[in-house]
């Protein structure tokens, strides 16, 4: 044996392993029709990039990939048609502020399995354990559609939400808004804070339907009727077209705009939704502790209903409840092309009893945002749309109680012909693999608190 006091490198086993399982994943991808480019051994927290391609087109639509591979064994709570994994905190952190779709595959030498699941880009602790189904998540010709639905953007002007069934329709998350064709401005000698606290302080009930920026007063209503009187310059109120301000040239104008028509959106829901500051959000509101609301409404085809406050007790013992889930969305304004657009983005808020928010919603939020598919995703468009619009429809019921102020109008969400038909298990999991996940979500619930 040849010794010169130096000790031979060596590759350990869980190298190897790793480098068998890179190869095996990269061969998977490109039997798929994918292109799949390994990163250096420099890499942290992503091994390779998946491109998707159409019949050998590529598409230019990437997608981040962690492998894990292991020779053998049973992984966490592994059943004949499920089993559960736990992501690395350190991971997570890596990819929360990615910008690209990240998937995680999970491959089995001893019996060739090749398993995918998407990472999402929450935050908090029931993002960590992953759910997978051992038919639906199997990494091969099946699950090419899926994949590209990743690589679909979710965010910036809307996203689209993919049709159900046999359609080839595609709704967007964007409701386009028709203005009152006039507005009010005037002047002020109070900043917005100075303002609101002299509202609260009057006699009549306080509205915040309005916006003032360096000196100025606007306002879809006209504040000489209302308790806005108490506000302005009562000599200096003029009404102006909308157009003057909704399509200025100034985006620092454009912006103040937008705020004024999302506290006239707060003003025109005020008896059904609540606002939360933290999250930018408005949620359903509880009428009455502890209990479940329903909210009905007409569908695409036949009438329908939701359960917008949703009370989730405990399975062992009714009496006891576990959290409320409230449905809700967060809000933005954009113009584009001269027309203003309401952009939903549906969620969740939870709070303890229906009225006190939870000290611990992350892990909730992060279960039941894993559960949500583009189905469910519809559904919730169609239905802020159907509650959006409630109060128009009732102008034509003869014994329906209309307010008199000029409102925001909302349009029908615009539909985009796709080529292609999206899959039907892309619709949602399971019901067993739902009920798997709310249950981690209260196990990891209960661990926080």
């Amino acid at each position: 044996m040849f010794y010169d006091g130096f000790m031979p490198k060596t590759i350990t086993a869980n190298q190897l392993l790793g480098e068998q399982g890179e190869a095996a994943v990269r061969l998977r991808f490109l039997d798929m029709g994918f292109q799949f480019d390994q990163r250096s051994r420099l890499e942290s927290g992503i091994d390779g990039i998946a491109e998707v391609m159409d019949k050998g087109q590529p598409l230019a639509r990437m997608i981040a990939v962690q492998i894990k591979t292991t020779e053998s064994g049973k992984y966490a709570s592994e059943t004949e048609s499920t089993f559960s994994y736990l992501l690395k905190s350190e991971d997570l952190e890596y990819w929360r502020p990615a910008n690209l779709p990240i998937i995680i595959v999970l491959h089995r030498r001893s019996d060739n399995t090749f398993f995918w699941k998407e990472v999402l880009g929450g935050v908090g602790e029931g993002e960590r354990r992953l759910q997978f189904d051992k038919v639906q998540d199997v990494l091969d010709r099946n699950a090419v559609d899926r994949l590209a639905a990743l690589t679909v953007p979710k965010a910036g002007f809307g996203y689209y939400v993919p049709p159900l069934g046999e359609g080839e329709d595609a709704i967007v998350n964007m409701l386009p808004i028709t203005l009152p064709a006039e507005m009010f401005v005037a002047s002020t000698a109070y900043d917005s804070k100075r303002a609101a606290a002299i509202l609260l302080d009057g006699d009549e009930p306080a509205r915040f339907d309005w916006a003032i920026k360096d000196g100025t007063f606007w306002s879809f209503h006209d504040p000489r009727t209302s308790v806005c009187r108490d506000i302005v310059d009562l000599d200096q109120v003029e009404a102006i077209e909308t157009s003057h301000l909704a399509f200025h040239d100034d985006i620092h104008e454009r912006n103040n705009f937008a705020f004024l028509l999302k506290q006239t959106l707060g003003h025109q829901t005020r008896s059904d939704l609540a606002w939360n500051k933290d999250r930018k959000i408005y949620y359903f509101k509880a009428r009455v502790e502890n209990e479940s609301r329903i909210y009905s409404y007409d569908a695409s085809k036949k009438r329908t209903e939701a359960e917008v406050v949703n009370v989730v007790r405990n399975k062992t013992d009714a009496s006891r409840v576990e959290f409320v889930r409230h449905h809700a969305f967060e809000p933005r304004f954009e113009n584009l092309l001269d027309q203003w657009f309401l952009v939903i983005n549906p969620t969740y808020f939870f709070t303890t009893n229906g009225f006190t928010p939870h000290s611990y919603p992350a892990a909730l939020l992060a279960g039941k945002k894993r559960m949500d598919k583009s189905a469910s995703l519809r559904g919730q468009v169609i239905m802020w749309h159907r509650f959006l619009t409630e109060s128009d429809r009732a102008v034509h019921d003869l014994f329906a109680e209309v307010s008199a102020d000029p409102r925001l109008i909302f349009g029908e969400p615009p539909i985009v012909p796709l080529s292609t038909r999206v899959p039907e298990d892309v619709w949602g999991p399971q019901k067993k693999v739902e009920e798997a996940e709310e249950s981690d979500s209260l196990d990891l619930l209960r661990r926080s608190a």
